[in-house]
């Protein structure tokens, strides 16, 4: 007896059909969230990654400002000592200044003057004395505008001595410093006068 089939074909190739596309969905589904979580976690690898690379460099950036203030607290060390250097060299030049005017003031006082002050500002010299007479005067400023260690007198006070026994004046006149230039090997050189001096 031939066997027949009741069933129809087209249902049943439509039910293996439903059930390929249903295992091709979910495999496709399964495949996506595979897909998926494997990007997830490789993008979470590679931002973990770059907030470390952050991180360090945050890390360097505290360190290299560090450094950087330590190096401006250095330099500004430097300019003060600097300054301090410049002014002690200075000194040194300005140090036999002060014997020479000295020893100048003595060569340049005439007999007859006697000093009773000396007052230094700056380059200039504020001189008090006594003198027995105004032409001493006139001769002691004479001798400052010939020095070489001093210049420009000009006569401030000149008036009679009340304690003075011989009638002697007293006197106050100022005059400039002439500086020295330190030349090479520590010698030390006056400077020149105006001319017509």
């Amino acid at each position: 007896m031939p066997r027949i089939n009741l069933l129809p074909h087209r249902e049943q190739a439509r039910k293996v059909r439903r059930r390929e596309f249903m295992v091709a969905a979910g495999g496709a589904v399964v495949l996506a969230i595979i897909v998926a979580g494997v990007g997830k976690i490789v993008y979470q690898s590679m931002i973990d990654g770059q907030l470390e690379k952050n991180n360090i460099l945050k890390k360097e950036i505290v360190q290299l400002d560090s450094e950087i203030a330590d190096i401006q607290d250095l330099e500004a060390r430097k300019q003060r000592l600097v300054a301090r250097m410049d002014i002690i060299e200075k000194l040194q030049r300005k140090r036999p200044e002060i014997v020479h005017q000295f020893d100048e003031l003595v060569r340049t006082v005439p007999d007859g003057v006697y000093l009773t002050g000396i007052k230094q500002n700056g380059k200039k010299l504020e001189i008090h004395g006594v003198a027995q007479s105004s032409t001493r005067v006139s001769t002691f400023m004479r001798n400052i505008d010939s020095s070489t260690w001093m210049d420009s007198p000009e006569l401030q006070v000149v008036e009679a001595a009340k304690d003075s026994a011989n009638g002697g004046s007293n006197f106050t006149l100022s005059a400039q410093t002439v500086g020295v230039n330190l030349e090479e090997g520590g010698e030390t050189t006056v400077k020149k006068k105006a001319a017509g001096k």
